[in-house]
């Protein structure tokens, strides 16, 4: 067994373990995202300019440059054109594919990022293949995930809106909108870690073989809750600040373009690998401080015995 998954880690050790997997592993990692989802992108590519985006928007030669530059940025902020019908079915066929084959992608890193773990040898296609026998199981836990998603994100929703509008008309705006607030942030939070217990049903369903794995989520993710929840953020605030930074600095220049979207795609295949094997390293560090308390309460019954 490869030495950096013999013992649990520590907040700061999964993020460090998850960055070097990811360089070490790159050209692995990527190719695996790069056969799903770079079909989807060409796709995309070859539907935005049917519906007649350009390629390549040259900045052109009127006005001063940082006029043109903050007219570009400004036409940056969507991919397809709203008002054409073309566009609008080729953005929900573009979703539906992804929605297909990226849960499958994601279950090759995680066979990917086992055998590592394993030191054994593995090749792209043959974690591709084993990713492609889970797939109605993910299919189906992932559905399941998502309509309890929007249970536990609308309820609380609709709780904040009516418990803020009824102060303000019953006794003052002002409370009203401060309650509403920290209603917010304490139903955000507690939506947060309860998603986050329920998360690792993925690895479960994938790795374990254990459908929907909701159950087995909650139990791994126990006395760890908190601190999932913050690699979570870190995560995602490392994705948010990439893909920020790619869009100021490329859509600037470039606009509303297919080039731009190119661009943008290569950028979330980056973020999302990166993201992908933090979820297999964490995944991982649960199953092996699970297996240790399982192990440790086996000594303590021969003992006590």
């Amino acid at each position: 067994m490869d030495s950096k998954f013999k013992k649990p880690k520590a907040f700061g050790e999964i993020l460090d373990h998850t960055f070097s997997l990811s360089k070490n592993r790159f050209k692995e990692f990527f190719m695996i995202l790069i056969v799903f989802m770079g079909p989807v992108y060409l796709l995309q590519a070859i539907i935005q300019m049917a519906t007649g985006t350009s390629f390549f928007r040259d900045t052109g030669t009127r006005g001063q440059w940082y006029e043109q530059i903050l007219s570009n940025l400004d036409s940056s902020s969507g991919s397809f054109d709203s008002s054409s019908l073309g566009a609008d079915i080729g953005l929900i066929v573009v979703g539906l594919v992804s929605f297909l084959l990226f849960p499958v992608a994601e279950a090759a890193i995680l066979f990917a990022i086992q055998h590592i773990k394993k030191e054994e040898d593995y090749t792209v296609s043959s974690v591709i293949k084993e990713a492609f026998l889970r797939f109605w199981p993910m299919l189906g836990s992932s559905i399941l995930f998502g309509i309890m998603l929007l249970g536990i994100i609308l309820i609380p929703i609709l709780i904040v809106a009516f418990s803020g509008a009824t102060l303000a008309a019953a006794v003052h705006p002002i409370l009203g909108i401060l309650v509403g607030i920290l209603l917010f942030i304490g139903f955000a939070v507690g939506v947060g870690l309860l998603i986050t217990r329920w998360s690792f049903y993925f690895g479960s369903v994938v790795l374990d073989k254990v459908s929907p794995g909701f159950a087995r989520s909650w139990r791994l993710s126990k006395k760890r809750t908190w601190v999932l929840f913050g690699l979570y953020i870190v995560f995602y605030l490392i994705v948010s600040i990439i893909s920020f930074a790619v869009q100021l600095t490329f859509g600037a220049l470039l606009g509303d373009s297919v080039l731009l979207g190119l661009i943008s795609n290569l950028a979330s295949l980056f973020t999302t690998m990166i993201f992908s094997v933090g979820y297999g390293v964490m995944y991982l560090d649960l199953k092996t401080r699970n297996d240790a308390e399982d192990l440790k309460e086996l000594i303590d019954d021969y003992q006590s015995i």
